[in-house]
């Protein structure tokens, strides 16, 4: 998933009097932040990536970023989000508590405020059962 619509960089003004210079995020640290940010929300089983990431986790490299998809534009930050939700769960709480944990998040990260955070719930994950012997 991870589609980077957003320029390379997004670049905030400095401000008050002095200028010390240009902030540059990359996107890759946005989607880092909203990925982290998901998957700490309580009910929120696993986020959807592709098939490039499944084969990346498997050697054992944590892909943050998957199932984030985010998009600059002129009135501001929109981000998507793809993930699973645990059985047992209220699907509309967890989806609520995932767009703030990510709005605040991102503001207190980056001080940059969202426009929309858009949740969509791809499946619900049961419970493993196990064998017993």
């Amino acid at each position: 998933m991870s589609d980077k619509t957003m320029p390379s960089f997004v670049g905030m003004a400095p401000s008050g009097d002095v200028e010390l210079g240009r902030v540059q995020l990359a996107p890759e640290v946005l989607e880092v932040i909203i990925g982290i940010a998901t998957t700490e929300v309580a009910g929120v089983a696993n986020t959807r990536g592709n098939f490039a990431t499944g084969v990346a986790e498997k050697f054992g490299k944590v892909m943050h970023g998957k199932g984030v998809k985010t998009e600059w534009s002129e009135e501001g930050l929109t981000i998507d989000v793809y993930c699973v939700i645990e059985y047992g769960y209220s699907v509309p709480e967890v989806a609520k508590e995932i767009q703030e944990q990510i709005r605040h998040s991102i503001f207190h990260m980056t001080s940059l405020e969202t426009k929309e955070v858009n949740i969509h719930i791809t499946g619900i994950q049961f419970e493993a059962e196990t064998d017993t012997i």
